[in-house]
């Protein structure tokens, strides 16, 4: 059928809900037309776009108004963790504080275990969101790996905190209860060390004899034993490790096996004339 055999002149165009090429209305049909819904290909009604926009703006700020209230016992439990120094405070000392209703709390969160581990999840985000600023404004990934070991060290080295310490102790104790949970939390972190190793070994400037994976797994174990140490003022040799020293090892730790021959002192008196003679 011809464009022109409608009257129009025009040829057909897409339907904006079914998008089926159709032919535009007559003239004469035009009002009656706009009065009828869109339908389907099955004759069903289709929803208008505004209907779509108006659920969604609906969704929105529902979804806005619950993120506000699981926030507010967020700070709420946040607040108590810091003055007790303890996790061990009850829902009732967190809708107290919050404000907000008990009914609220369990629209919220299953349980007190559910909103600690939201609650160190955020604090992990926060953590790390501002560590990678710091490991970003260098290019190197030396300059980045000494960025994120002494940024990481730092935020807790001298550290008294009682909050700090409430949140090692429950980071102990969710690796040992929940460890799926505990690995999916510090995710963020291990992400951005393994950044840095993989940019590192693809330059030659950390060792590539063990795999990156691993040795991102060492580099970890080893600077979250060290903060816990630190937060938990256990000092198993009577002295405090600083960044800068905890760095020295940390970079020592990276560097090609060839980076240590080249550094080593030359040996010297009776065991080196042995080895030098053959015998």
């Amino acid at each position: 059928m011809s464009p022109t055999e409608h009257g129009t002149g025009h040829p057909p165009v897409a339907d904006p809900y079914t998008a089926v090429p159709v032919s535009p209305p007559a003239p004469t049909s035009r009002r009656s037309e706009a009065k009828r819904p869109a339908a389907g290909g099955d004759g069903t009604e289709v929803d208008a776009r505004w209907r779509e926009r108006a659920v969604e703006r609906s969704l929105r700020s529902a979804r806005a108004r619950a993120v506000s209230r699981s926030d507010r016992f967020i700070v709420a439990a946040t607040e108590l963790l810091w003055e007790t120094g303890r996790p061990d405070f009850t829902v009732q000392e967190i809708v107290e504080r919050s404000k907000m209703s008990l009914r609220s709390f369990y629209q919220h969160f299953a349980s007190k275990d559910e909103l600690l581990l939201a609650l160190f999840e955020e604090a992990i985000r926060t953590y790390i969101s501002r560590l990678r600023v710091l490991v970003e404004e260098h290019d190197d990934p030396v300059e980045r790996m000494r960025a994120f070991v002494v940024g990481m060290y730092g935020a807790v080295e001298g550290s008294a905190d009682p909050g700090s310490r409430a949140l090692t102790v429950y980071h102990l104790q969710l690796a040992e209860t929940h460890p799926a949970e505990f690995a999916q939390a510090i995710g963020p972190q291990i992400d951005l060390l393994m950044e840095i190793v993989d940019a590192g070994v693809a330059t030659g400037q950390f060792r590539g004899d063990i795999e990156p994976r691993q040795l991102t797994m060492i580099l970890m174990q080893t600077l979250v034993t060290a903060v816990h140490m630190n937060v938990l003022g256990i000092h198993m040799t009577g002295v405090r490790v600083g960044s800068r020293e905890l760095w020295a090892f940390c970079l020592g730790a990276v560097s090609p096996p060839a980076a240590h021959a080249a550094a080593a002192p030359p040996k010297t008196g009776r065991r080196a004339v042995r080895a030098g003679s053959g015998r």
